[in-house]
């Protein structure tokens, strides 16, 4: 039985047209009213938000890095709109509460926090209960001083019949201000500052509980934003990247025009979430210039490897093709792992083609503190097809310079003469964040830029396939280098 038809039967009445309009035009409102007023119920996240959603099962600390209008603060209120009530769907992955929480969203002023966590969360001011969380679940609120229509603490029906306590708070009042709370979840909308998200963090202790942050990273590497990015540095925290091809609301004509309409050194962190660099990036050059998808590589090209060593940093290798005709390098595969043996390492190096020529840095000369030995002829014995010398440029006056090896890189991506595969993701996330500072390039984070780099100085050794493979794989020559 439809709505209209109960409403006739429930008042006796034989409905002209005008009634009829008149009845339909009130279950209109009324539909929308509820609508209006429990959007939680019709939550549907993008891929990226999912996965930010499902990261709370298993960390602690969360940072959700995207552009802006992307949907990175709609993710965190509907993140705490389910805590705060209790209500989550069928498909949610992430922690869960059975009881009333106690919890603080915030931003940076007063202005900023009403007009953006508070707004997706209870609405705009006159329209409470539009937001995240639904109207019939907001039990009361009470207004902060000083900042118009800003809520202080509302409290919110949980399902188990207890009642959540939200409060808003704003960087701008200072640490002071965020201390003495027991807490089980605090959001972040937009990075705070440091001291500020270790006095939140502190709040949470007791509790076990979650602390989110919601932002685009305008203010570049900072140190909050280095706790995550690019990897998290303890198994508590962990990381979502959004970018503006990942918001399914945009289509392809609307991303170009948005990021057009960006200011150049600014286009990344607003449409891709990469903390700005500005002019302090190695490689100042758009990724749409170097990005492609993978093609097919001909089989006279040449290829090599090159290999940086590490242990606490990661051990990286990068692949290149050289299409010799066009003069383009085209970085087609990339590794980056850490605390592995050599055995690790040399296994993967031979799986991606055992005949790759490997160049290698002079540090590889050092030996192994644990067996003694010098660190490349180990890959040697591996079967690595190591080069018999470190890298470095033919010319002596260059040698194994960084800033010459750097400088080569440059200006082929400026020319195009530089492409790397779409899926060497671990490539592009070095890519983003290799900057300088004073002048001098950072030596973090920095490990397939430099293997990388090693190739491309040893370009002139690279090799083609063999045209007949023999039927067992054969290592290198033993002691054709290092005595």
């Amino acid at each position: 039985m439809s709505d209209l038809q109960t409403v006739s039967q429930t008042s006796n009445w034989t409905p002209s047209s005008r009634d009829f309009a008149s009845a339909l035009t009130t279950l209109e409102a009324e539909r929308a009213r509820r609508k209006a007023t429990n959007r939680l119920k019709d939550y549907r996240p993008y891929s990226k938000q999912r996965e930010f959603h499902a990261l709370g099962a298993t960390k602690r600390e969360r940072l959700f890095l995207a552009g802006n209008q992307l949907g990175k603060t709609i993710a965190g209120g509907f993140e705490l709109a389910m805590h705060l009530t209790g209500r989550y769907p069928n498909w949610w992955e992430g922690r869960r509460w059975d009881r009333p929480i106690a919890a603080w969203a915030s931003g940076i002023t007063g202005e900023s926090t009403r007009d953006n966590p508070q707004r997706i969360l209870m609405g705009r001011a006159g329209d409470w209960g539009t937001g995240a969380i639904p109207g019939e679940c907001i039990v009361l609120s009470s207004r902060a001083i000083g900042v118009p229509d800003l809520i202080d603490t509302a409290k919110i029906r949980h399902v188990s019949g207890g009642v959540s306590t939200l409060a808003f708070k704003f960087y701008e009042k200072g640490r002071t201000k965020w201390q003495g709370e027991t807490l089980d979840f605090i959001w972040f909308d937009e990075e705070p500052p440091e001291d500020i998200y270790a006095e939140g963090l502190t709040r949470t202790n007791a509790t076990g509980g979650l602390v989110d942050i919601t932002a685009t990273p305008l203010l570049g590497m900072t140190q909050v934003i280095g706790l995550f990015y690019p990897e998290p540095n303890t198994p508590d925290r962990g990381l979502v990247q959004m970018t503006i091809d990942d918001a399914e609301h945009y289509s392809a004509a609307d991303r170009q025009k948005i990021i057009a309409g960006y200011l150049p050194h600014e286009r990344e962190a607003r449409a891709k979430g990469i903390p700005m660099l500005g002019s302090g990036r190695v490689f100042p050059i758009a990724e749409e210039s170097l990005l492609i998808e993978p093609i097919a590589l001909a089989p006279h090209w040449p290829r090599i490897c090159g290999l940086d060593i590490g242990w606490d940093h990661p051990t990286a290798a990068a692949w290149l093709a050289w299409d010799r005709d066009a003069d383009v390098l085209y970085v087609t595969d990339c590794y980056r792992v850490k605390e592995q043996s050599v055995l690790v390492h040399a296994s993967a190096i031979k799986a991606r083609g055992n005949w790759i020529p490997v160049a290698w840095p002079h540090d590889a000369y050092q030996h192994d503190k644990g067996s003694g030995q010098i660190i490349a002829k180990q890959y040697e014995r591996e079967g690595v097809a190591m080069l018999p010398e470190h890298a470095h440029f033919p010319e002596q006056e260059r040698g194994n310079s960084v800033e010459a090896g750097v400088s080569d890189m440059l200006i082929r991506m400026q020319t195009g003469r530089f492409k790397v595969f779409k899926h060497c993701v671990d490539w592009v996330s070095e890519f983003r964040q290799y900057h300088r500072k004073d002048g001098l390039i950072v030596k973090e984070f920095d490990d397939l830029m430099s293997a990388s780099r090693y190739a491309l100085m040893m370009l002139r050794h690279a090799k083609t396939a063999p045209k007949v493979r023999p039927r067992h794989d054969r290592a290198p020559t033993q002691g054709a280098w290092l005595g």
